[in-house]
């Protein structure tokens, strides 16, 4: 895999979030910076945490069970994470659960702690396919960092001018980003047979 694959599959991961905070910060009379800074942080590590406990739980299965084909059968499983990972998207998309619309001061920080965690969760999933793909850990990792931080200071600023209506087309976005890394895991597969 190529750093084109693995920002597909980072940005599709990170769009989530994006769409967190964009509900969040249509909730908000006025950015605070320091908040900002410090939800950035936190969701971010978080987000490292997962993808590095997800990348780990990929090579503990791989070195605890031997298979004949053992790379066929992780890209198999990235595979089937990645277009999960879409699937669940485009529910998320097809609900489009309406947000109870309240202005806040600030920025709900037990809410942005259970958004960390919830997101946290489908990035060990991704962590899992980059790790059975065989990816290398620190490239992935500046990516995840990076983007965290990208789509959570645009999400929060696109909430505040714009309000959360777009979060449905992010949400197809993502699942796009998903299905086009495995579509090229499967392409690749296919072509190397």
């Amino acid at each position: 895999m190529g750093w084109i694959e693995y920002l597909l599959i980072v940005a599709g991961s990170s769009l989530e979030i994006f769409v967190a905070m964009e509900c969040q910060g249509s909730l908000i009379q006025k950015v605070n910076k320091k908040q900002l800074t410090a939800i950035c942080f936190i969701v971010a590590v978080c987000q490292l945490l997962a993808m590095y406990i997800g990348y780990f739980l990929s090579s503990f299965l791989n070195g605890k069970y031997s298979v004949k084909d053992e790379a066929l059968l992780g890209e198999i499983i990235s595979i089937g994470i990645l277009i999960g990972l879409g699937i669940r998207l485009i529910g998320k998309a097809i609900r489009n659960e309406r947000i109870e619309e309240h202005c806040q001061a600030q920025l709900d920080m037990k809410r942005v702690l259970r958004i960390a965690g919830i997101t946290a969760f489908y990035t060990v999933l991704a962590g899992i396919a980059f790790g059975f793909l065989g990816t290398g850990l620190f490239t992935i990792m500046i990516m995840v960092a990076l983007l965290t931080v990208i789509c959570i200071v645009a999400g929060i600023y696109t909430g505040y001018h714009f309000g959360f209506e777009q979060k449905t087309k992010v949400y197809i976005v993502g699942a796009i980003l998903f299905w086009a890394a495995g579509i090229d895991v499967i392409v690749r597969l296919v072509s190397a047979k």
